[in-house]
């Protein structure tokens, strides 16, 4: 695997051949509270003069290496190039129009300047705070609530159904984040705001290791069982923090609905 060294020089080099604007790092890289390992990516961007030029012709894609797999994506005004190559390391390359470099740093939380000889990010500044989580209004608490209680009957009917994918989805997807987030704001209830990472990866660094073990024990879903048998387990957990949370915030907890939603789930699934 050639060294972060060499990825570096790499980049820089193929940048200033291509004429490109600027060079920006973003993504966990650029942290410091990220686990380094040969897993990260090199997450990259060329601020272009002229798009479509460098666009039209790839071929110099060819000058990072040998590519195992790659995936070419479209996103707003900016081309998005994922290359795992057969030495193990990966780049996510964006080329970004010079005039549009707001749209990416909108969609970054931090970011270090490699090469900006014209100072075209001097007027930008990183969304630092992108994964950031601040205690809940009242409002905020009560609407996350209603969502895990609402989004938990089609995990029932998926389960009913014999929809493994469905329900799996519903409850992975949208109960179990609403849990997250309700484990998220425990910890800023006590602490302020905190960075929780994307997809809420940092999240138990601030928690036990009781709880990590508990979370962990809901993602096993490979049959309907098993997504009946985290349902449960996963609507106690969440009833048990929501309490705890509304008790400390001084918020509202409708503790009738989530009674009547777990006994309708018990009810509906008793027999499956």
């Amino acid at each position: 695997m050639r060294t972060d060294t060499e990825m570096m020089k790499l980049i820089v080099q193929i940048a200033e051949s291509l004429k490109v604007e600027a060079v920006a790092f973003s993504g966990s890289r650029t942290t410091s509270h990220s686990p380094k390992d040969e897993f990260q990516d090199y997450d990259v961007v060329y601020i272009v003069e002229d798009l479509e030029d460098l666009i039209s012709d790839l071929s110099w894609l060819n000058r990072f290496g040998n590519r195992l797999i790659e995936q070419h994506n479209l996103l707003g005004h900016r081309y998005l190039y994922l290359m795992l190559f057969e030495d193990g390391n990966r780049i996510d390359l964006t080329l970004c129009p010079k005039e549009h470099i707001q749209e990416w740093v909108d969609s970054e939380s931090n970011f270090e300047i490699i090469k900006d000889d014209k100072g075209l990010f001097e007027d930008y500044l990183p969304n630092a705070k992108r994964y950031w989580i601040c205690p809940p209004t009242e409002e905020e608490f009560a609407a996350s609530c209603n969502e895990f209680w609402w989004v938990s009957t089609y995990v029932v009917k998926g389960i009913r159904r014999n929809q493994l994918i469905y329900a799996t989805d519903h409850l992975y997807g949208i109960c179990q984040q609403e849990f997250l987030k309700v484990l998220a704001w425990q910890v800023t209830s006590d602490r302020g705001a905190i960075d929780i990472g994307k997809n809420y990866k940092y999240l138990f660094q601030y928690l036990q290791a009781e709880q990590e073990k508990e979370f962990s024990a809901l993602l096993d879903l490979s049959s309907l069982e098993k997504v009946s048998q985290s349902l449960f387990a996963t609507m106690k957990l969440f009833d048990c923090e929501a309490q705890k949370l509304a008790k400390k915030m001084g918020f509202a907890y409708d503790q009738e609905v989530a009674e009547k939603m777990m006994t309708y789930a018990e009810e509906e699934l008793s027999n499956h």
